[in-house]
Parts: structure tokens; sequence; C-alpha cells
């Protein structure tokens, strides 16, 4: 079975997700494993954090599937390793600051080693597709046994050019279009904002998360061009096909934006993204993870300062060997920090945080929730919705 391998900091699961429709649309019957569950032939086996490798197992051994895309994260390579001994392509999207202080990897160079262990196993026929804006990540490509294709949002990055002077294949974000770049070739596949998944190319690192996506499909010959426009064109962002990324739920005077931003990195996406957004108060539901070091827990706060009119703090099930008190008062230092005028208040969980916001709501408002649990968060807003249409 050729397996595409796809691991990173952020944007694995619309990554792996969005490539298996494109091999999906193009045929081939698909396994694939993400952060929400297991899936084959799109329909969900197994449901919750999918990402080690007894859910790689769980795929690869399914006779109906022809084809895998494992999502690949960090606490399943540290326990048990990878499922398989080598895959065909593997994508790393990018190396950032989470889960520091965990498993014994204390700084981002030690992250970055440890995700270097996907492209490590391509076959040496095989492609490891690299971010080339991101140093940590271009920097895997040093020692590999396997061939090396490249991704960047800018088609003038010196990397990009000095690959495809040399051959290499590459794809890019150039002139609103994403392109695919093959020695002197170039083939502009799409106009970015004709691709649903990345809200009329507003929500840029979607733009970033198609890149190595197209470049996948496009190592595998029997895949065509225009199978992989159409698929693009299809891929319709929502709670069915991308639970917990960029999800709008509109209500009759305001609206939730639902997603996991999880972590600074994350977040400052997510906030990008919403500073293009025309609604006239926005407000960010917010927490910390407990497991995370008390700068990243600041740093969330901090930057919710700088991307949002008001903040309500809520905290998560799990807390992660930290009390609430302590999560809240960084998350405060954060928010401090940057604007100690910024309103703010704080509600013990997600549902009751959710209901709040239903019966307080300003008209005209977008209110941005970090999920937590996203199958939760996602019901508990379904529930509000459907309380909204009956009137009660």
């Amino acid at each position: 079975i050729p397996i595409i391998a796809i691991t990173g900091t952020n944007g694995k699961t619309t990554t792996t997700r969005l490539t298996a429709h494109i091999m999906k649309s193009a045929g081939r019957k698909v396994g694939f494993t993400t952060s929400d569950g297991v899936y084959i032939n799109n329909q969900m086996m197994m449901k919750g954090d999918c990402t080690g490798p007894i859910s790689a197992q769980f795929v690869l051994k399914d006779p109906t599937i022809d084809f895998a895309v494992l999502e690949c994260a960090r606490g399943g390579i540290l326990k048990s390793g990878l499922a398989f001994q080598n895959c065909d392509v593997s994508i790393v999207t990018n190396v950032a600051a989470d889960h520091m202080g965990l498993g014994g990897i204390n700084t981002i160079e030690q992250m970055a080693k440890l995700k270097a262990v996907v492209p490590e196993t391509t076959r040496k026929d095989g492609y490891a597709i690299l971010n080339a804006d991101d140093d940590l990540t271009f920097s895997m490509a040093r020692g590999l046994e396997c061939n090396v294709a490249l991704f960047s949002m800018d088609e003038n990055n010196p990397r990009i050019k000095a690959h495809c002077e040399d051959g290499g294949i590459a794809t890019v974000y150039e002139n609103g279009y994403i392109s695919l770049l093959k020695g002197t070739w170039k083939i502009r596949i799409i106009p970015a904002r004709e691709v649903p998944l990345t809200y009329e190319a507003k929500a840029v690192h979607n733009i970033a998360n198609c890149l190595p996506a197209v470049l996948a499909a496009y190592i595998f010959k029997d895949v065509s061009i225009a199978e992989i426009k159409q698929a693009l064109k299809t891929f319709v962002p929502g709670d069915a096909l991308t639970p917990g990324r960029l999800n709008f739920f509109p209500f009759k005077d305001f609206t939730f934006l639902a997603d996991f931003a999880h972590n600074p990195h994350g977040l400052k996406l997510l906030g990008d993204f919403v500073s293009k957004l025309d609604y006239p108060h926005k407000v960010g539901v917010i927490s910390g993870t407990g497991d995370r070091r008390d700068e990243d827990i600041r740093e969330l706060g901090a930057l919710s300062a700088g991307f949002f009119d008001e903040i309500i703090i809520r905290c998560d099930k799990n807390l992660r060997g930290r009390t609430a008190e302590e999560i809240i008062g960084l998350l405060l230092e954060g928010i401090h920090s940057v604007n100690a005028e910024l309103p703010t208040m704080t509600i013990p969980n997600e549902d009751q945080a959710l209901e709040y916001i239903y019966n307080n709501h300003k008209p005209g408002s977008l209110y941005t929730i970090m999920c937590d649990v996203v199958a939760g968060a996602i019901d508990k807003i379904k529930q509000l919705k459907q309380r909204e249409e009956s009137g009660s």
C-alpha cells in the first residue's frame, strides 16, 4: 500500500484530510488517520486522537484500501515509533514551539530532530516534501537518502529558486495562484480564491496547507493536474470534513467560529485570519493547556489581547497538572502585558462559556472559540442552534 506520512507542528490534520481527499477523488480507496479519528473510505472507524502507530496499523491492515495517508504526531513517535518501515512520500508542514518540556523534548531543535524521523523513513525512490519557509524543516533535507521536494508561500524564496534550477519540483503561492514548479516550468493549478479551504484566500495558513498536499498527489504520476484541481474545488471546509478547523456557525445576529488553535503559532495564524474578517466586534474564548510552559500560556494571552476586542477565559476539562487558577493567572498576565484595560471575564468550562455567549451576545459579533474537545464544542454549538431555530 503506498503511504503518505505527514508530520509537523500545525496544519497536519488539514493537510492529511486534503491529501486523502485528492487521492480519493483520483480513484484511490483511501484509509487515513488524524487527530480526530481513523477513516476508511471516508467512514469513521475510530474516534479520538488517532495519530499514533496503533491507528496507522489499523489502516494498513484493512483489506479494502489501496492507499494510506497517515498523520504522525509527536506523542506517538516518542512512545511507540512509527507503524511502518518506509513511506513513499513524507510531508513536514513546519516546526514551532509546542509540547516543550514533555517527553524529554526541551528545545525546538530537539523537536525538529524528532519530527525528522518521518522524512528519514522515506524510500530512496520516494520524496520528502519540506517547507522551504521554515529553517528547521528545510534543514531536514541534509542527510536524506530520498528525493526532496519543497513548498513555499514565496515564489522568490532563494531555496526554491536554487532547488528548481537544479531540476527539482516545488509548489508555491504566486500571484494569487497555487502553482507547481518543475525545473524551469511553471504550471498554475488554480487561483487560491477558488479553493473553498482558503476562504477566498483570507486563510493564508490553509493556502500553505494546500501546497504539500498538491505536491504529494502530483508525485504519484497517475494523478492528473485536472484531478488535483477538481479535488481542491470540492474539498469544502466545515464541521464534517474539517472539524475544529475554522468552522463557522452563523446564528441570527452573531456568529461562532470554532478552531483547535492550541499553541502560540496556531493562535497567531487564527488571529491573522480573524483580523481580515468584517465583524464590528470580535470576542476570543481562550484557554491555556496545563502541561505547557508558563511562557507558552502567557504568550497565548498576549496574542489574544492583540487580536480580540474582548476575551472570555475558560478552562479545559483536563487541566494536565495545574490548577485552574494558575492557568487563568498566567493568561491574565499575558493579556495585561498588552492591554490592561481589555474587557476580560472568566467562565469555568466550555459548555458554560457557549451558553453564556448564546444568552448574552452582542449583535453582529464574531465569537472565536479555541476548542478543547472539538466534538463536544461542535455538539454544544449545534444544540444552541437547534434551540434558536425552535425558539425555546
